[in-house]
């Protein structure tokens, strides 16, 4: 599984986050503590807001921690607004195009987790997207086709919306093709003014994910697990959450695919 990091609030030096605090992003790269394995090594990704629409995008298929590059741009790109990432494969080759952010417009997106027998369902997956979505794909991973699902089901109106349905057309293809369900995410995107994250499974062991402030309230982080436990206020995101994060709140709602919404009863 991998580990990731987003952050939101007044700008700051990347590196405050990614390359610095004792338990930082290129840390977790070989050293996490809590993901199956302790190494993330198969490339990484940052995606950051300045002044366009768009976000910048650097990734490459290096170990995070031996990428002379990447600790450079962090010392030098301000931003209030980014997303990092480091990659340990559950599928796909090790490239560019499979590392995480992956970017669509103004919207970027990192995920940890996979989607349990997706080559079996992956040919069924990309079949539902129109032509113009299913040519954005550049890589090969579970990930990227996931975002793009959640395009084709609304990303630009309904953020969550658009996730819960994305998800069910995982699990209904699942199904379909006779295996159990197994989704694990936990995954962050923004469009550039807000940042949204999930976590949740289905099954009991959805991947961590943790937010708190940081800097004396200026700014706010989501992460995969705590940079600097001595000098902020972790909390942990409760399974089948979604998470929407401004520059002024964080709202935590339930979590579930459509097709798990249990109704509304009649008053």
């Amino acid at each position: 599984m991998c580990r990731w990091a987003a952050y939101l609030g007044e700008e700051v030096f990347l590196e405050d986050i990614v390359t610095a605090p004792c338990h930082s992003l290129i840390a977790q790269s070989h050293c996490a503590q809590e993901a199956k394995s302790p190494t993330n090594g198969d490339g990484f990704g940052l995606a950051w807001y300045g002044g366009r629409a768009e976000p910048g995008l650097y990734r490459d298929i290096l170990p995070a921690w031996s990428d002379p590059n990447l600790k450079s741009l962090c010392r030098q790109i301000r931003s209030g607004l980014f997303l990092a990432h480091v990659r340990a494969s559950t599928g796909g080759a090790t490239s560019r195009a499979n590392c995480h952010p992956f970017v669509s417009g103004r919207w970027a997106f990192m995920h940890n987790g996979q989607i349990g027998g997706f080559e079996r369902i992956r040919r069924a997956l990309e079949a539902t997207l129109p032509d113009a979505l299913y040519d954005q794909l550049e890589g090969t991973t579970d990930s990227e086709l996931f975002f793009h699902l959640m395009i084709d089901e609304g990303l630009d109106d309904d953020p969550q919306g658009a996730l819960e349905r994305a998800t069910a057309r995982v699990v209904s293809a699942a199904r379909r093709a006779g295996i159990d369900p197994a989704l694990k995410l936990t995954a962050a995107f923004s469009d550039g003014e807000t940042l949204f994250a999930v976590r949740y499974a289905t099954d009991a062991t959805a991947p961590t994910l943790y937010t708190s402030s940081f800097r004396d309230g200026t700014g706010r982080c989501i992460v995969s697990e705590p940079f600097d436990r001595e000098n902020a206020e972790w909390q942990p995101v409760p399974p089948s959450s979604f998470v929407v994060m401004t520059r002024a709140d964080i709202v935590i709602r339930p979590f579930a695919p459509v097709s798990e919404r249990r109704p509304v009863a009649a008053e």
